[in-house]
């Protein structure tokens, strides 16, 4: 090779050598920068756990709130709610998970939109709630629905039949017309449970026994409303959430918000979206599984 050749493969080894250091250097930057956003955050702040939609119960939910009571930087927890409600025992869980934290550190409620029925039970396990001037909240209550399609079936000619090992095992059917039998068992469950739920609210907001009952009928109240029946503390939104932790818990204002991330966020949608399939195509009410504790206005 002359020299020429020489000083040209030179020039082009010093070009690749660096490109080829460029595009290491941004791509460690990119990692750099993904690892930042999804990994747990390395510096004080305060978490923010969304609560939207129906409640279910979820695991990863409650070990990822669990989590935060060890989490040294963690200062407060925020709970964003914008929820009608779930299932009894998912908002039970929940509500307990959240407790948890509120008994090592600071746990402030914005209710947004709508923080109903089993909404609400999460609400009160936190230390302060807030929610906006028309916010709906309230309906303090539990229900079983049922639908009964024996008319139907006997008009178009099917018979339905069971063998049961006592009269109250698979109640209530959709097959067969309630018995008072039945009525009496079911209504007992729904009565313990609205039991259960009413003595939290009197005990998480320090309400007496008359109180309680007037705001336990199943209704439910604007934010201002709640607010003068002392459902929730104050009128606003998240910024009025954090001046009440600077002031009340010394949770700087300044400090950053991080929110928490769990579990596969999709497969809970679509565990949801496949029980409704399998209600509609087993001719059974569109009602969630178990206890229901939830704002559905008809």
């Amino acid at each position: 090779m002359d020299a020429d050749q020489i000083i040209d493969r030179r020039r082009l080894k010093r070009r690749l050598a660096a490109w080829r250091t460029l595009a290491v250097v941004a791509l460690i930057v990119a990692l750099g920068a993904l690892t930042a956003r999804f990994a747990l955050p390395d510096r004080d702040h305060v978490a923010r756990l969304a609560v939207e939609g129906i409640i279910l119960e979820d695991a990863d939910r409650d070990r990822a709130v669990d989590a935060l009571r060890d989490d040294d930087k963690v200062k407060a927890l925020i709970v964003a709610i914008n929820s009608p409600g779930g299932t009894t025992a998912g908002s039970e869980a929940l509500y307990q998970a959240l407790t948890r934290v509120a008994a090592e550190k600071p746990v402030v409620a914005v209710i947004g939109t709508l923080g109903t029925s089993g909404g609400y039970i999460v609400a009160i396990a936190s230390d302060h709630i807030v929610a906006r001037e028309t916010s709906i909240t309230g309906s303090i209550g539990v229900v079983v629905e049922t639908a009964e399609f024996s008319g139907l079936l006997e008009k178009i000619g099917v018979t339905a039949e069971a063998l049961r090992s006592a009269p109250l095992k698979g109640q209530p059917s959709p097959t067969e017309p309630m018995t008072d039998e039945v009525r009496a068992a079911l209504d007992a469950v729904v009565q313990d449970s609205y039991a259960w739920f009413v003595d939290l609210v009197k005990a998480r907001r320090g309400l007496d026994t008359e109180a309680a009952a007037r705001i336990s009928d199943g209704r439910v109240f604007t934010g201002r409303q709640a607010k003068e029946r002392k459902l929730i503390d104050a009128l606003g939104g998240e910024r009025e959430a954090r001046d009440w932790l600077e002031r009340e818990r010394d949770v700087s204002t300044e400090l950053p918000v991080e929110d928490l991330r769990y579990g596969d966020k999709a497969s809970l949608v679509d565990r949801l979206a496949a029980s409704m399939a399998e209600k509609v195509l087993s001719f059974e009410p569109l009602i969630l599984d178990g206890l229901v504790s939830v704002w559905h206005p008809r």
